[in-house]
């Protein structure tokens, strides 16, 4: 409501939207502050081009202790095939012919179907033995190969 122009007593018919348009963007203001606070779990920036490093030189020495699990219940020490219960047995026989402290790192290859239980249960008994580093193996992506597509069902 406001004075008419020219003096007259008038009153003005017409809504005045500036006051409407001021408090919109002062709330749009406090959603674009809020809005990132909000979010669940932890931001981690994902890198988009991943540049693989070199192959641990380590890896392909006779001595080095390599354990494959490619499928749920399949161990594999080196190329040989051995239970679940002689594993721990075996991987500390070759950590004792290790001499050099920086050179007892086991390496964990799984396979993409094995479950994360079987990992984690081999990483535990690793620990056990008193070794500090366990390297998880993974497939050194290829220079120009498209990445793997899901797909729909």
């Amino acid at each position: 409501m406001g004075m008419a122009a020219g003096g007259t007593s008038k009153m003005q018919s017409d809504i005045n939207v500036t006051p409407m348009v001021d408090i919109m963007l002062v709330l749009l203001i406090i959603f674009m502050v809020v809005t990132p606070f909000l979010q669940q779990g932890i931001t981690v920036a994902i890198p988009r081009e991943m540049n693989n490093p070199e192959v641990d030189q380590n890896i392909i020495k006779e001595t080095s202790i390599v354990i494959s699990i490619p499928e749920d219940g399949q161990y594999f020490l080196g190329k040989k095939q051995v239970a679940r219960e002689e594993l721990t047995e075996k991987v500390d026989a070759m950590l004792k012919a290790i001499k050099n402290e920086s050179d007892r790192i086991v390496y964990i290859k799984s396979g993409v179907g094995v479950s994360y239980g079987d990992v984690v249960s081999v990483i535990n008994e690793v620990r056990k033995l008193g070794v500090d580093k366990v390297g998880l193996v993974a497939d050194k992506k290829k220079k120009g190969a498209a990445a793997p597509t899901i797909p729909e069902a």
